[in-house]
């Protein structure tokens, strides 16, 4: 079983001084999303604590739902608006596919922006249950083709060098996109995947949640009810948990090659 003696000290210290954040804790999830934006609000941090950046760029993507507002973090090497042929990684958040905001990985998208002199574009996709699936993998898709086409171009990102990443939820929704895009062959894959703790299957019933099941910041029995909302119900068409873009890592692993591919050189570059 989990053991708060095992954790880092920063961890440990930061649950102690957070002790009522939760993710899919008893709170209304309304709640939690401005909880976390309390806590984790790129606007809420000292200003010692806001990472460097070379530039920010607000934007908006007219998606197929509405328009999209994105976010692009720039490196300090890159020395203005025009310059061209940068990489870029598309970032969904995770938060159980309803918590969550830009404004709270903000910091992240910063560092990893300069740690790999690529632009990082956090996206502000529609949150469930007020949008259930598949909202947020056609958003995805929709931010994608904007980033390859003359929007992308004119903001100076590499059309052939665009990856997507996420963590948690967000994890879950760039390999279920990723497995989309190969079955509909309509639009050339993602360059590369970066998932972080991806929650690549529902239901949520891995040794780990057993282990670490309360107490850790993220309530696993929530899990749940995070599942609940994004899965949509009739009339609507209804998903069963194991459908392939919702439950990617629970599909046969013949089934899965091909979709990942990461090639970083010493010297910084995506190739």
């Amino acid at each position: 079983m989990g053991n708060r003696t095992t954790l880092s000290s920063s961890v440990k210290s930061f649950l102690e001084r957070h002790p009522d954040l939760h993710l899919g804790g008893n709170e209304d999830f309304h709640i939690e999303r401005r909880h976390h934006l309390d806590v984790f609000g790129f606007h809420n941090l000292p200003k010692d604590k806001q990472a460097p950046i070379g530039r920010v760029h607000f934007d908006g993507v007219r998606g197929r739902h509405g328009t999209i507002p994105v976010r692009l973090f720039y490196p300090r090497s890159s020395t203005s608006i025009s310059d061209k042929g940068l990489p870029a990684l598309i970032y969904f958040h995770g938060g159980g596919y309803t918590v969550g905001s830009v404004d709270e990985f903000e910091n992240g998208l910063r560092l990893l922006a300069e740690a790999a002199d690529m632009i990082t574009i956090g996206v502000e996709y529609r949150l469930a249950p007020e949008w259930p699936f598949p909202t947020q993998l056609d958003e995805y898709e929709d931010v994608l083709m904007w980033t390859r086409g003359p929007e992308g171009a004119r903001l100076g990102i590499d059309p052939d060098r665009v990856l997507g990443g996420g963590d948690s939820a967000g994890g879950n929704m760039t390999a279920a996109l990723s497995l989309r895009l190969k079955d509909e062959g309509k639009l050339k894959p993602l360059k590369a995947q970066i998932l972080l703790y991806p929650e690549a299957r529902l239901p949520f019933d891995t040794p780990a949640a057993s282990e670490n099941n309360s107490g850790y910041y993220l309530e696993c029995n929530g899990i749940f009810s995070f599942a609940d909302h994004y899965l949509p119900r009739a009339p609507n068409k209804p998903y069963p948990p194991a459908y392939r873009y919702v439950s990617p890592g629970m599909q046969p692993v013949e089934k899965l090659s091909g979709y990942l591919l990461l090639r970083y050189s010493r010297a910084g570059s995506i190739r």
